[in-house]
């Protein structure tokens, strides 16, 4: 009697699921705060709609995230309450009202908010929301001043 070469395939089939998605995943640390996330996977399906999404963006002359002086610049403790806020802009703001006829974009770029939707559910609250109205309240001289600057 021959050996079937069901069990082989069942077992080759079973560690490609079960162990390439996690091959991705990368553990990051935010000040106190821990995440895991595919990074890769995220940066893979932004490059594929990037140069589309780039190429409808008129507006040249601002950036929103500058990669040295906002991001990178983050104290350690701060970063985790920083990401938190970035991620409900982008969740709240950007891929709500994203609108394209091109179906492909629309997955990758729901994909990208579900991404980011997992990861800002695994952050804890930076603030509690009464410490957040002192906080922004109290720091309001800054917004004010930086508005008066901008004449």
């Amino acid at each position: 009697m021959k050996a079937s070469g069901l069990p082989i395939c069942l077992f080759s089939a079973a560690f490609y699921l079960f162990w390439t998605p996690s091959a991705g995943l990368k553990t990051l640390r935010l000040g106190s705060c821990m995440i895991t996330t595919n990074l890769q996977e995220m940066r893979n399906g932004f490059s594929e709609i990037r140069d589309s999404v780039q190429a409808k963006d008129e507006i040249i002359d601002i950036r929103i995230l500058r990669k040295t002086e906002s991001l990178q610049d983050t104290k350690p403790a701060d970063q985790c309450c920083l990401l938190r806020h970035v991620l409900r802009l982008y969740l709240d703001r950007v891929f709500k009202n994203y609108q394209t006829p091109d179906h492909h974009i629309l997955r990758k770029t729901s994909s990208l908010a579900n991404s980011f939707l997992t990861i800002k559910k695994d952050l804890r609250l930076c603030l509690t929301p009464q410490a957040a109205v002192v906080k922004a309240l109290g720091e309001l001289d800054i917004l004010l001043q930086w508005m008066e600057e901008m004449k």
